[in-house]
């Protein structure tokens, strides 16, 4: 196996074996590959996102990781796939056939890939057997939304889930959903991707911390992606708030966000220099969104880098602790 020196904990996938829905089922997400190179998610009829072969091709992954340095890679479902597997109506078999997928992905990767699952979450009381079922596979955890449904995370239709997170030590990575659509006044390209993603993930972080998941559930593992949203730079006012309108003790709140994990995706290597401020140099975890942004991979590894060339993170953080804290997330222990 290869020895883990970097990993990316933020990397989505859709496998070329999952079946192509039908009936009641046809609006699930659908993978069409039109050449050995090129493809398209599609929803029903509709062309969602064109993609590369970096999606579904293991070798190509793998070929994409060498070329940028990274030993190891934690692959999610795209995340159209994780809202539609906890989508009112939806076949509650989808999500258990994407755990599948991923599983059999890891398996062909000689160790360099590691899963993260998706549960039908318009029943608790399933997703709580899928969750079971995705360590059974040997993934080491969920990716959920920052919203399930009309949710919030701090939900107490929630609660069974966060219980079966902290009795099971399965890692919970959370990615913002809807492509940022509905959560500012202004819509459209760039703010629903610019702004809407940044909100709705700072809501969710927010909700754990102030809603009292964290102080509830003392030993979940929860990681935000695009370096946990607009959280970072609002948290000063949320923490002032909750004290002035007696909703949260601020030595309190101040510990549960040094619990959160955030990856290092903020396009700006300046921006690193407050997560590791706010969650501290043992909650920082690479990330790349691969294969989604052009080149990522390369550019995610540059910029840890460049910012411990600037003196913005610490020698220590770009070696040793991102590939700590990645494995303390995942709850793999020992060597690796």
């Amino acid at each position: 196996m290869c020895p883990a020196t970097a990993i990316d904990v933020h990397a989505h996938y859709f496998g070329v074996d999952l079946p192509q829905s039908s009936g009641p089922d046809a609006l699930a997400p659908a993978l069409v590959v039109d050449s050995a190179e090129h493809g398209r998610i599609m929803l029903g009829n509709t062309v969602f996102r064109e993609v590369t072969s970096e999606l579904w091709d293991v070798a190509e992954r793998l070929r994409a990781m060498d070329d940028a340095g990274l030993s190891h890679q934690v692959i999610s479902p795209v995340p159209v796939m994780m809202e539609y597997a906890c989508a009112e109506g939806a076949d509650p078999r989808y999500a258990g056939r994407v755990n599948e997928s991923i599983a059999a992905v890891c398996g062909r990767s000689d160790g360099r890939l590691i899963g993260l699952g998706c549960l039908p979450l318009a029943d608790v009381s399933v997703a709580v057997e899928e969750l079971g079922r995705c360590l059974d596979l040997g993934l080491r955890g969920i990716e959920i939304g920052t919203r399930v449904g009309d949710r919030d995370l701090d939900a107490p239709e929630l609660d069974a889930l966060w219980e079966a997170c902290d009795t099971t030590g399965a890692a919970v990575f959370v990615h913002p959903v809807h492509g940022g659509k509905g959560v500012v006044r202004r819509a459209g390209q760039p703010f629903d991707l610019g702004l809407g993603m940044l909100t709705d993930t700072a809501i969710a972080a927010g909700a754990l911390v102030f809603g009292g998941v964290l102080e509830r559930y003392p030993r979940i593992r929860v990681a935000f992606a695009h370096g946990c949203g607009a959280f970072p730079w609002v948290y000063p006012r949320l923490r002032s708030a909750a004290s002035i309108f007696g909703s949260g003790d601020p030595a309190v709140s101040d510990t549960l966000v040094r619990r959160l994990y955030a990856d290092t995706l903020v396009f700006d290597d300046e921006h690193l220099r407050l997560l590791l401020h706010r969650f501290g140099p043992d909650r920082l975890l690479l990330g790349s969104d691969a294969p989604f942004f052009r080149d990522q991979m390369h550019k995610s590894m540059r910029s840890i880098d460049n910012a411990t060339e600037s003196g913005i993170l610490p020698g220590d953080v770009a070696s040793d602790v991102l590939v700590r804290n990645a494995l303390e997330f995942l709850g793999i222990a020992g060597d690796f």
